[in-house]
């Protein structure tokens, strides 16, 4: 994906759309590029396009993109990794989309997608072109969750051990990967994720909000997926080799942080 900083940074929630339907050319497209969509844990997650569907947040579009996943280990946080690179593919084609997981009539989504009794729809998105105007919904939706604000750099990214934060200058090669999980979109815009660099490994760190609870459907580990999306596809545009290995560190963490998975930096 050429540009990958660029949608990163400009990419928002679009929930109002101009009611144009999607170009032959962007539909094709799309539908060619979520038949290969992969992630690093090595789960199915299987995209459908949904069309004449309606969801009460969004307006001047009825079509959507749902997709789905086995009931397995890891199936949030692969779902999070594959249906962002979605989301940011669409965004290389001034195509909008939103994340919506909550409000929308699920049994009706679930059975459009022939969901079966092993499989998983975490979230939905529409797609469209986005209008020049939010609707007054919108507008309020993204004030209320803050939408424009991010963490700092050193409240989610240590070197080391979790008493020290890193400075942004310090980081090296490695800025531009963490900056762009940074500006990752998350749940209800909570940013759960927290970074430990330690010698030539990032480890990633789930800090639980509260009234997000775990489950099949775990809203919090979807946005670590997003996050090591983010971190990985960024790295390895910048030409640094990266390998997703689950392997807990040895190193002191205060009990709100649940470890979730590292990169190894290779070369």
């Amino acid at each position: 994906m050429k540009n990958l900083e660029k949608h990163i940074r400009e990419r928002r929630s679009v929930r109002t759309f101009n009611q144009r339907v999607l170009t032959k050319e962007d539909y094709e497209t799309l539908c060619t590029f979520i038949k290969k969509v992969d992630n690093p844990f090595g789960l199915v997650v299987e995209f459908c396009f949904i069309e004449n569907m309606n969801c009460p947040v969004v307006v001047g579009t009825e079509l959507y993109v749902g997709a789905k996943v086995k009931n397995s280990p890891y199936l949030n946080e692969a779902f999070g990794y594959s249906f962002e690179k979605f989301v940011l593919y669409a965004q290389s084609l001034g195509i909008g989309t939103v994340w919506i997981g909550g409000t929308m009539d699920r049994t009706a989504f679930e059975k459009a997608m022939n969901l079966k009794d092993d499989e998983i729809m975490p979230c939905i998105s529409p797609v469209g072109y986005p209008s020049e105007k939010m609707s007054i919904r919108e507008m309020m939706m993204r004030k209320g969750v803050k939408a424009d604000e991010r963490k700092s750099f050193e409240e989610i990214v240590y070197l080391n051990d979790f008493e020290h934060p890193l400075n942004p200058d310090d980081a090296g090669d490695l800025f531009l990967p963490l900056e762009m999980v940074r500006l990752a979109p998350s749940a209800v815009n909570k940013q759960p994720w927290r970074m430990l660099i330690q010698n030539h490994f990032v480890h990633f760190y789930l800090e639980r909000s509260k009234n997000f609870g775990g489950g099949k459907i775990d809203m919090q580990k979807i946005d670590l997926g997003i996050a090591l999306c983010h971190f990985e596809i960024m790295a390895n545009d910048l030409g640094i080799s990266t390998e997703l290995i689950i392997e807990k560190p040895d190193v002191y963490a205060k009990k709100e942080l649940e470890y979730i998975a590292s990169y190894k930096l290779n070369g």
